[in-house]
């Protein structure tokens, strides 16, 4: 088992959760990394139409939980595929517990969490950049963590067989059918733009 981390972060799914007031809310994000080792800095991205980057805006403390390969479809469909602005995503979700800052992490498919604060932001358009400072960095357990090439493989839903010509979110598996997608589009599931969608054409 590493001592850090910092030492489990990979290119792949995160849970970030926040808590403003008596509200908590948490979601998916795939930007996390280590700005420097002294101190202990990260950077990480979140999409503007989430309401947990309203809640990192406003307090600037937040937890990410480090995902391992044990993540199921449901966590990502949970915490991925909807904002959290009508809803309550802890409201009788019993996987998690709070971190020393207050804020939850994701037990049962984490294998380390980061708690920090942020010092620094910077518009990106739809996501805002965070630059924080670690404040607590636990190991959970020695599972691997979730890389994109292990949630492809093994994790993300397949495609419809029955679609023939459309493009795939590679975030969260969600189907745009249509031969072309416009360069507007949003996916409705996880909230990332077409960068995000790769072309698929199938053949029974």
């Amino acid at each position: 088992m590493t001592n850090s981390a910092l030492e489990n972060i990979e290119y792949g799914m995160f849970v970030l959760t926040s808590r403003q007031g008596e509200k908590d809310n948490g979601c998916v994000i795939n930007v996390v990394s280590q700005v420097t080792d002294t101190p202990k800095r990260i950077a990480f991205t979140v999409n503007k139409n989430n309401l947990t980057h309203d809640m990192v805006i406003g307090t600037g403390e937040f937890t990410i939980s480090i995902l391992s390969e044990k993540t199921t479809m449901e966590v990502i469909e949970h915490f991925g595929f909807q904002s959290g602005h009508t809803t309550d995503k802890f409201a009788n979700y019993t996987d998690a517990q709070r971190a020393e800052n207050g804020i939850y992490y994701i037990t049962g498919c984490s294998n380390a969490y980061i708690t920090g604060k942020v010092f620094s932001k910077l518009d990106l358009g739809t996501h805002t950049l965070f630059l924080a400072d670690v404040v607590e960095d636990k190991v959970l357990t020695d599972d691997n963590s979730l890389t994109y090439e292990y949630y492809h493989k093994n994790i993300k839903p397949k495609p419809n067989a029955d679609v023939k010509i459309g493009w795939v979110c590679k975030v969260c598996g969600y189907v745009y059918e249509g031969e072309d997608i416009p360069d507007d589009f949003i996916c409705p599931w996880c909230k990332h733009g077409v960068a995000d969608f790769e072309k698929i054409e199938i053949t029974k």
